[in-house]
């Protein structure tokens, strides 16, 4: 039997992954470009599609998982449009705007939930009744999903705009969000990082007093996210996250946060399956969108 074609779109906020793929996930062409105002990024995006599809054939279904904040109610009139990120000249920017003229239906996500339902599927969250994906780079974003559906309230959760102790005698800096200023995306996404101290932790080599400092503003998150949700596994992905001894410290850290309270069997002593990097490393997103997409298909 001929399967059908899904256009999927991982939008990030550094770069685009576009792909045309089986229903069986076969990636059959592939791309890269990087994220730019919608007006410079859209030409790019028809014209892979268009060119996809006159090689492999017409796309059935397209699925989005983008950074957001963004409109995921598929029963709203704004749906898969952009609201108040703070990125410049995509508040009000939607995927219908490119994509329709296909003819294909579109569903759109989050990245962090695209994400999740990819390594729930095919990676670190196989067997999971409950997973949790958090990216930490440009931006900080989780995403939950249950019996292999991501989930969500009025709208995609915002756990990067959580606010989390911050000593400022220790640490200074007064946070980069526009909205919260140092919230927790404010305080250890990439950007924060970078403007505090110049430069990326790996580049800076990883200093254990500054991986400490990081680690802790996430384990905020980590603990929060096993209190609230009591998800199987803890999956953390992201540019920041592959900086060398983050993920330990970050255990240890969440270890001390949870301070024994919660017993189960998921939670290993030293965390060490409990918390883990993506399986399908940085094909997570991507694998997640063509997920979605094939969701539409029946």
């Amino acid at each position: 039997m001929t399967q059908r074609l899904i256009g999927a779109i991982e939008a990030g906020g550094t770069k685009f992954v576009l792909a045309l793929a089986r229903e069986d996930g076969t990636v059959l062409a592939e791309t890269r470009i990087a994220t730019r105002r919608p007006d410079e990024c859209w030409p790019d995006v028809a014209a892979f599609f268009t060119q996809a599809s006159a090689a492999h054939g017409p796309i059935a279904a397209f699925g989005v998982a983008s950074f957001g904040p963004i409109d995921i109610d598929p029963a709203s009139p704004r749906y898969g449009t952009f609201t108040t990120t703070p990125k410049p000249g995509w508040s009000g920017a939607r995927f219908h705007d490119v994509l329709q003229g296909f003819g294909a239906p579109i569903a759109v996500d989050t990245d962090v939930n695209g994400a999740a339902l990819g390594e729930w599927q095919s990676g670190a969250g196989q067997g999971c009744t409950t997973l949790a994906y958090t990216t930490v780079g440009t931006g900080i974003g989780t995403g939950v999903v249950r019996h292999g559906k991501p989930l969500m309230g009025f709208s995609h959760y915002e756990s990067g705009h959580i606010p989390v102790p911050h000593d400022r005698a220790r640490d200074p800096y007064d946070g980069f969000c526009p909205y919260h200023g140092d919230c927790l995306e404010g305080l250890a996404a990439g950007p924060a990082i970078e403007r505090r101290w110049g430069q990326s932790l790996s580049k800076l080599g990883s200093p254990p007093d500054k991986v400490e400092l990081i680690a802790g503003y996430i384990a905020q998150l980590a603990a929060s996210l096993v209190l609230l949700h009591m998800p199987d596994r803890l999956i953390f992905g992201g540019g920041v996250m592959k900086t060398p001894g983050l993920v330990e410290a970050l255990r240890r850290a969440t270890k001390t946060r949870l301070a024994g309270y919660v017993k189960a069997p998921q939670l290993d002593p030293g965390l060490e399956r409990y918390i883990v990097t993506p399986g399908l490393g940085d094909e997570a997103g991507i694998t997640g969108a063509i997920a979605l997409g094939r969701g539409l298909l029946t």
